[in-house]
């Protein structure tokens, strides 16, 4: 009886073995992460509508208790304030999209859980108290953080972090949107750059899971917007170019003003945790005046694509400059939240009025200025985050619609070219390169063109002859870890290069005894490296052609093999040189954050001092 019970229970073992393959197992880690962000989404979404009611909503407090109106300036204050405290007390590290970018890029997929998770709610009291920013970097962040956490539990390592910080991305973007597709490409786009075959499904499958579960359990607080059609194309199809080159524009001027703001605040010199409340401020006064700013702007963007006629062109325009300054106040002093809907906010807007210009003064247009409220909404956005794909797939998915597919297409694709042509970064990206960082393609060029090929490439190669049979060359094959090899004469010199590939497309069919020379199969037109390339180059190379080995020549005499260089060698020598670089900024980082902590408590000492030198001369 035992031994039938050991031989059941070893039968079940093998037979679950066969099941649990790794791609099952990825596949349920991924269900997991998007299950789990969805429901945090869900959670942040009505912490997020309840705190923004009690500010301003029809029962607002300002109702309820009869406080007046001009008060509301101090609300975004108090936000501020609020999340200031929140950083020096509870969040030791700060993150944002960025963070995300960075994180998959240069540290493997390794985040902190706990702080992009807090961070990410931190950005309710931000928003809810009217600061203007955006719930989709909360939405990366939440989702990144629960794929760190799942790696954590799961005991991962390795490139499953990378894996599982995108599943998680993706889940929060399509959530927090209601757009699995525009999730899963904004990871391929902007978190990693490139697309990864090996990562894509467990991608898919959180994305799909989180929206699921959001839908079923909270229902769905994203934007929608009616269908446009064009009537007459060749008469009107030209206006989404213009509308793309001007978004364009404002592109840069968002993410100029941004930044400008960003650095006042830098060298304002009063305690970090007062920073957001100051911000807050600003953000209050321009809306006691124009309260659209506030928040997220949802209602306002649905509104003004709905019914544009509704509004003059000259509060359209103002509403470009005043959301720019108002997210550029927000963010720029450490408030949390986002930058894609407030620029999907001014997109919105500058369109709106474009559209209205133009039925004002061109007869005979069959698309409502609300079209063109839609494609400057995605235009901004693509111009701004160099998400070109992202953007076209969101309109889609917003509108449930393809008639305007190829006018949106233009709009945003001229308004990324034309923001990449003033500045290559995107307003994430510009984030890594003030640390000292330039990721393009999902890694740091710096590094990429600092690294010369001779200082990665492996001297000693292991070859074969070109007189060799197929039959040796499986002995060799068998005795390697190498599937492939270049081939030299008697002399020595490189005259082609062999794969197991090769032999498998290659050997004639009927030659059991495999009796073939190696010269016979092998690649000729033999793709090479030299000594003094950057690795950019090389990895430009070894992708484009799809290889996995390049031998290093001499440029002086190309049949002169002097080593190898393959994927591996590549990237080995890439994560190495990044971790010094990672090291060395994180300290230039830290010590920067000191001195500039350091500053604010010193003036707020001095302020003090004088304050009761004040007192004291009163008291004499």
């Amino acid at each position: 009886m035992a031994d039938r019970l050991f031989a059941l229970r070893k039968s079940s073992k093998k037979y679950f073995a066969k099941i649990y393959t790794p791609n099952v197992k990825t596949a349920l880690i991924a269900i997991v992460i998007g299950v789990v962000t969805g429901v945090l989404i869900g959670i942040y979404s009505l912490l997020l509508h309840d705190l923004t009611n009690t500010f301003f909503g029809v029962n607002s407090i300002f109702e309820l208790f009869g406080i007046p109106v001009w008060c509301i300036i101090f609300i975004p204050m108090l936000g501020g304030l609020a999340v200031g405290l929140l950083n020096k007390y509870f969040l030791k590290t700060r993150y944002g999209v960025d963070s995300v970018i960075e994180a998959a890029a240069l540290h493997g997929g390794k985040l902190k859980a706990k702080y992009a998770i807090v961070e990410a709610f931190a950005s309710v009291i931000t928003i809810g108290t009217g600061g203007s920013a955006g719930k989709e970097a909360p939405g990366v962040l939440m989702g990144a953080g629960v794929g760190s956490l799942a790696a954590k539990v799961f005991n991962l390592r390795g490139k499953s972090l990378r894996t599982y910080l995108g599943c998680g991305a993706a889940a929060g973007i399509s959530a927090a949107f209601n757009a699995p597709l525009a999730g899963i490409v904004f990871v391929v786009e902007v978190i990693y750059g490139e697309l990864e075959a090996k990562t894509f499904i467990p991608i898919v499958i959180s994305a799909i899971f989180s929206t699921f579960v959001f839908n079923v359990f909270f229902g769905t607080d994203t934007m929608s917007f009616p269908n446009y059609v064009m009537l007459n194309p060749f008469k009107e199809i030209w206006l989404f170019p213009i509308l793309g080159i001007v978004a364009g524009v404002v592109s840069i001027f968002f993410i100029k003003c941004f930044y400008f703001i960003r650095e006042r605040f830098t060298d304002l010199k009063v305690p970090v945790y007062l920073k957001p409340a100051i911000g807050g401020l600003m953000v209050g006064i321009v809306g006691l005046f124009y309260p659209q700013v506030f928040g997220l702007g949802h209602t306002f963007i649905v509104e003004v694509v709905n019914d544009p006629f509704s509004f003059t062109i000259g509060l359209l325009l103002a509403l470009v400059v005043l959301k720019t300054l108002a997210f550029s106040f927000t963010i720029g002093s450490r408030g949390a939240g986002g930058s894609i809907v407030p620029s999907m906010f001014v997109g919105a807007m500058l369109g709106a009025a474009f559209g209205l210009v133009c039925e004002q003064f061109i007869p005979g247009l069959t698309v409502q200025p609300g079209a063109y409220a839609l494609a400057g909404m995605g235009a901004v956005f693509a111009g701004t985050s160099n998400s070109t794909f992202t953007a076209i797939i969101l309109l889609i998915e917003m509108t449930q619609d393809y008639s305007m597919i190829l006018p949106f297409m233009f709009a945003c694709v001229l308004s990324n070219a034309i923001a990449r042509t003033a500045n290559p970064d995107s307003i994430f990206t510009e984030m890594l390169k003030r640390k000292g960082y330039t990721i393009r393609g999902g890694r740091e060029v710096d590094v990429m063109e600092s690294i010369v090929v001779k200082d990665a490439m492996r001297s000693s190669v292991q070859t074969v002859s070109e007189d060799n049979t197929i039959e040796g060359l499986y002995a060799v094959i068998q005795s390697s870890t190498h599937t492939g090899f270049p081939v030299v004469n008697k002399g020595g010199e490189l005259t082609g290069i062999i794969t197991v590939k090769d032999m498998q497309d290659r050997i004639k069919p009927g030659n059991p005894d495999n009796k073939q020379f190696i010269k016979e199969i092998m690649t000729t037109d033999v793709l090479v490296a030299y000594p003094f390339e950057t690795l950019d180059v090389i990895s430009d190379r070894i992708v484009v052609n799809d290889v996995a080995r390049l031998p290093v020549v001499m440029k002086s005499n190309p049949k002169k093999m002097v080593g190898i260089i393959t994927r591996k060698d590549v990237m080995n020598a890439y994560n190495k040189s990044v971790l010094t670089k990672v090291h060395r900024v994180g300290e230039e980082q830290a010590k920067l954050e000191t001195e500039e902590e350091t500053a604010g408590e010193e003036m707020a000492e001095e302020v003090t001092e004088k304050i009761e030198e004040k007192v004291n001369e009163i008291k004499k």
